[in-house]
């Protein structure tokens, strides 16, 4: 069936929305399904040939996005976090790295028929984890902290590094293909290695300069870092071939470590132009995937795959955790998960292409051997890393609790009222003397700010999936609620109303599109609810039945007035009450809520 290209590109672009959407439902890596939608409009319904699509201009598509994501990957790597990081992550991306790429040398060679210098680069290639994989892998698994943190770091910081030695692996095996002389082969790496890192450094002192500077607008900072990572890529390959995948990935690590450059903004643009990228990327080197070439490979595509998971991973997790606080279960959860993802399929399908036109035997089976590893690798332990945490008493519970934004009075008062009914919650406040008393109460605390850099690293949201803003300062509640929708979700963060400001209150409120959802009733805000703590009322649970219902319990049959705050169903997961969603308890809930003292409640009836 013949299509005209625009509608073909429409449907790539309807094809990878619907991949991410269903990856973003079931919580697993887009990549899974990208490369599944690329296969099935590609080979198998003919849908998509990109070849024909894009002629002459694919090659170079697919250059310019690898490029991209090098630039990205580089970009988020600064000196100073390997420096600080502890000594497991350290050997998880160093020597055990090394490991990881010996093992799936000599398994590929043995295995598959490999040239040695392909298996090298194979090794090279598969030896990385990365950040769009661990991520959602984390969220649906849930493991404890010392195994959430080492695999989140280890994704982050192996993702450029592997990259570097995958280009470094790249250059070296085409610079003896070129020539078979090793001296000869040593200088034309030499002289790649030195153009990559020259034009990558050059390119890279000058952005950093400029962007410090301000001789760019922000209107045209990310256009600008954009079409320079393009131009060092071309120019370094320009000057010498190969070179240009070391120089952007040179671009960015000098970027990233560049004090004064505004990395943060340049990485909130990548990620929707990575996505973007990728998302076209990954279904185009699908779509050209070779059915027989894929089911050619056979057993023997098995028989790596178990190596690498059940030999090479296991030894790596076993160096890297020597002598190492993590205890056995812990570690035997960390040598379970390592998905591939980004890096691998699309560096993987660069070489590839490359290495066809050198004449590489089995060159054509890189590529494929890398998809069946990066779906086996995802479709497997996405199925059993929850499970295998499970048994081994090595995930996290349910994130039903509260993260709380406060330890004034209010917050815990209402943190101990949720934590009595089994509710988790965890105060974080900057101040020590209110921190002081949560803690004496027993209630568990984080001493400083929740959207903070150590509280990134540090703070235990272990059965924590929403968030609370009871601070008694708006504005604060405001940044946190801001800051909290993109971890939690902007149905799961959750603050006070303003403060009364009368006829101003509209200049100083929130938009509706950064607010997030309103607790309790209207004027319930943070100095009314201590009014009413400090004139004698209480927070206090209340089961509801058939007999007495929830109308009964705000009012009707009760000789005080009640301000319902969370109502908790039969399973005891807490909803709190909120102005946009109205609740209604039924028989078996509990409700909370706050209980005015006789005085105020003559006061509030008269």
């Amino acid at each position: 069936m013949t299509f005209s290209p625009e509608l073909v590109i429409a449907g790539i672009g309807l094809v990878a929305m619907a991949a991410q959407w269903i990856a973003w439902k079931l919580r697993m890596p887009a990549i899974l399904f990208l490369l599944l939608a690329g296969l099935a409009v590609g080979p198998l319904e003919h849908w998509l040939d990109p070849d024909d699509l894009f002629g002459e201009l694919l090659f170079p598509f697919i250059s310019l996005s690898v490029a991209v994501i090098l630039f990205e990957g580089s970009l988020t790597l600064e000196f100073h976090q390997i420096r600080e990081l502890k000594q497991v992550v350290r050997r998880l991306v160093t020597g055990g790295t090394l490991i990881t790429w010996g093992v799936t040398t000599v398994t590929t060679h043995w295995v598959m028929d490999f040239p040695w210098d392909l298996a090298f680069l194979f090794g090279a290639i598969t030896a990385v984890t990365g950040p769009t994989v661990i991520a959602p892998l984390l969220k649906t698994v849930r493991p404890v902290a010392p195994v959430a943190h080492a695999l989140r770091w280890e994704g982050i910081l192996i993702d450029p590094i592997g990259a570097l030695f995958a280009v470094l692996a790249f250059q070296l095996m085409v610079a003896l293909r070129t020539t078979h002389d090793w001296s000869h082969a040593t200088w034309v790496f030499g002289i790649t290695l030195l153009t990559g890192c020259a034009a990558g450094a050059t390119s890279g002192w000058l952005t950093s300069t400029a962007l410090r500077r301000n001789w760019l607008p922000d209107s045209l900072l990310n256009l600008s870092v954009l079409a320079i990572v393009f131009a060092t890529f071309s120019v370094s390959n320009a000057i010498h071939g190969e070179s240009g995948l070391l120089a952007v990935t040179i671009l960015g690590l000098w970027l990233a470590n560049r004090p004064g450059v505004p990395v943060g903004d340049i990485l909130e643009f990548k990620e929707t132009l990575s996505q973007l990228l990728l998302s076209a990327l990954f279904i185009l080197l699908a779509a050209r995937m070779d059915l027989d070439l894929l089911g050619a490979l056979g057993w023997k595509a098995g028989l790596v795959l178990a190596i690498m998971f059940w030999v090479a991973r296991p030894l790596k997790v076993l160096f890297s955790t020597w002598g190492s606080s993590l205890k056995w279960r812990e570690r035997a959860l960390l040598a379970w998960i390592s998905p591939r993802g980004i890096v691998a399929a699309a560096v993987s399908a660069l070489f590839a292409i490359r290495l066809q036109d050198f004449g590489v035997p089995h060159a054509e089976q890189l590529l494929p051997l890398t998809f069946v590893v990066i779906i086996g690798s995802v479709i497997w332990q996405s199925l059993t890393a929850r499970p295998v945490a499970k048994l081994l008493r090595a995930a996290e519970p349910d994130p039903v609790g509260f993260l709380i934004l406060g330890a004034n009075p209010v917050a815990r008062t209402i943190a101990q009222a949720l934590q009595e009914q089994g509710v988790p919650v965890r105060l974080c406040d900057s101040d020590w003397y209110s921190l002081a008393k949560a803690r004496m109460q027993g209630l568990p605390t984080y001493y400083g700010s929740p959207v903070s850099e150590h509280a990134h690293l540090n703070l235990d949201t272990g059965g924590l999936g929403r968030l609370l803003a009871l601070g008694a300062r708006d504005h604060l509640n405001q940044l946190i609620v801001v800051r909290g929708r993109d971890e939690y979700g902007k149905h799961r963060v959750f603050s006070l109303p303003r403060s009364d400001l009368g006829d101003a209150a509209e200049k100083h409120s929130l938009d509706p599109e950064y607010r997030g959802r309103t607790l309790f009733g209207s004027g319930l805000g943070y100095w009314k609810l201590s009014t009413l703590l400090l004139e004698g009322a209480q927070v206090k649970a209340t089961r509801l039945s058939e007999a007495f219902d929830f109308d009964q319990y705000c009012g009707q049959g009760t000789p005080r007035p009640v301000f319902p705050l969370f109502a908790l169903n039969p399973k005891g997961y807490a909803l709190p009450f909120t102005q946009d969603q109205p609740l209604r308890p039924e028989a078996g809930w509990t409700v909370i809520g706050l209980h005015l003292p006789a005085a105020t409640e003559a006061e509030t009836t008269g």
